[in-house]
């Protein structure tokens, strides 16, 4: 073939990058496509992590560096399987790798799950990430909050609650978070996990870093901190869950505080019920449960009624289908077998469909992992590739989907564009002493990352 392999990914979070910039690296000369739905790129990095974590959002400059390559073209603010769909993109591209992530929220089923102040951890991200697609009010009336989930998403969203909002301040927050932390009422925040601290899902620094405001305290009970043989195990095969259960005995055994905002981490304490007064929560039943030597729990019957009047729920996030590909609805991702798109969770292989990231896996794992999901799959697609097996596209030329997108009027997003978006919001920021000030609102981004009108140029 005398033109390079044309290659559509569809998702700029670090999954989408880090397949792009193998398929780059490859001893193959290639022109990638990378499609975003939103405004601008970088996904879970700009919409899914706590604004006080500068030091994961670091990752963007990395990302940065590979979107900057001449091979990979951005083309934002265009939603396949609604703006475009993947049967018409076909007609450009060689294969298509879908890195499309997981914004939703996973289900609690136990009853008052529905209650208004019943939340979803994605939900109460999105507002504080300044996610266009979620609601600019939070509800920030409770005193006493219930986290469900002992993993990454469960300790930021805690830690969100119980600082002030002048602490936040700093960081790259748009104004209505700010206002909205400001008047927060929050001054417990209790986490709940169902087993014990060797099962514990966070990662040693951000339990660590959990500790550090003065404003707050981070309190474990004694009694909470248990182990069986299989726990040691568990412990002794992987260091930084031996480190995770350090920090927590640390917590449990050290003199109080006295910080005015308190998190308590509570083990072996599964949700019951989400208990409901007048249409609103106003508790949440958990039964004590013990560790049953054989590395699982069991329940112990004895149930606990806690004063809270809020709860999230941090059980996981679930990836939504892509309109005209296969989905398993049990699994929350696209089949696939490592790679390929399969047309069913048993199927067969979809010819020049492939899958990476939480689309592929599901949502586990940190942000790294998604290297080595990129390269088996990009491993695939180049096999298939060299073997002849992927189709040839009617019209493979980069500008034939750039017209199809004209003709189309899509207000397509640009790398450029993102340039633009970047230097307005930190200049936005820069005038109150801070790196950067988000732009929540989708038209103001696109007023920036978007087609310019040459017009209104100086």
């Amino acid at each position: 073939m005398s033109r390079p392999l044309r290659v559509a990914v569809i998702g700029s979070g670090p999954a989408g990058i880090y397949a792009s910039d193998l398929l780059v690296k490859a001893d193959q000369e290639v022109s990638i496509d990378l499609f975003e739905k939103m405004p601008a790129p970088f996904g879970l990095i700009r919409y899914g992590v706590a604004p006080d974590h500068p030091r994961i959002k670091g990752i963007v400059k990395s990302l940065h560096r590979v979107l900057e390559q001449d091979d990979i073209r951005l083309l934002a603010n265009i939603e396949i399987g609604r703006d475009v769909t993947v049967e018409e993109l076909r007609d450009f591209y060689d294969a298509i790798v879908f890195a499309t992530g997981a914004t939703g929220d996973r289900n609690l089923n136990i009853p008052g799950a529905d209650l208004p102040e019943s939340y979803g951890a994605g939900q109460f991200v999105g507002f504080y990430d300044g996610n266009p697609n979620f609601t600019r009010d939070w509800n920030l009336t409770a005193n006493k909050i219930a986290v469900i989930g002992v993993g990454n998403v469960g300790l930021d969203i805690s830690r969100v609650l119980a600082k002030t909002a002048d602490e936040l301040h700093t960081t790259e927050i748009p104004d209505n978070v700010y206002e909205g932390l400001h008047e927060s009422a929050a001054s417990e925040v209790h986490i709940f996990g169902r087993r014990g601290p060797a099962q514990a899902k966070f990662t040693p620094m951000e339990l660590k870093e959990l500790d550090h405001s003065e404003n707050i305290e981070v309190i474990v009970d004694p009694e909470d901190i248990d182990y069986d043989e299989a726990s040691e195990e568990a412990r002794r095969a992987s260091k930084s869950q031996d480190l995770v259960c350090q920090t927590l005995e640390g917590y449990a055994m050290r003199e109080p505080k006295d910080a005015p905002h308190k998190i308590y981490i509570h083990l072996f304490e599964a949700p019951v019920e989400i208990l409901e007064k007048d249409g609103h929560v106003s508790g949440l039943v958990t039964e004590r449960q013990e560790l049953d030597g054989e590395g699982g729990i069991r329940p112990t019957g004895k149930q606990t009624t806690w004063d809270v009047q809020a709860v999230y729920r941090a059980v996981g996030y679930r990836s939504d289908p892509v309109n005209g590909v296969p989905f398993d609805e049990k699994k929350n991702v696209i089949p696939n077998d490592g790679g390929h798109v399969l047309d069913g969770p048993e199927g067969e292989q979809v010819a020049g469909l492939y899958a990476t990231g939480w689309i592929k896996r599901g949502p586990v794992g940190l942000i790294g992992n998604t290297k080595s999901d990129a390269k088996e799959t990009i491993g695939m697609l180049l096999e298939d590739y060299d073997a002849g097996r992927l189709a040839e596209p009617a019209h493979p030329e980069p500008e034939a989907i750039t017209k199809f997108l004209e003709d189309r009027k899509i207000a397509v997003a640009t790398w450029e564009g993102w340039h633009r978006l970047d230097a307005a919001e930190r200049a936005r920021g820069e005038e109150e002493g801070r790196e950067r000030k988000k732009l929540v609102e989708w038209e103001d981004m696109i007023a920036y990352s978007g087609p310019q009108d040459p017009s209104k140029e100086s």
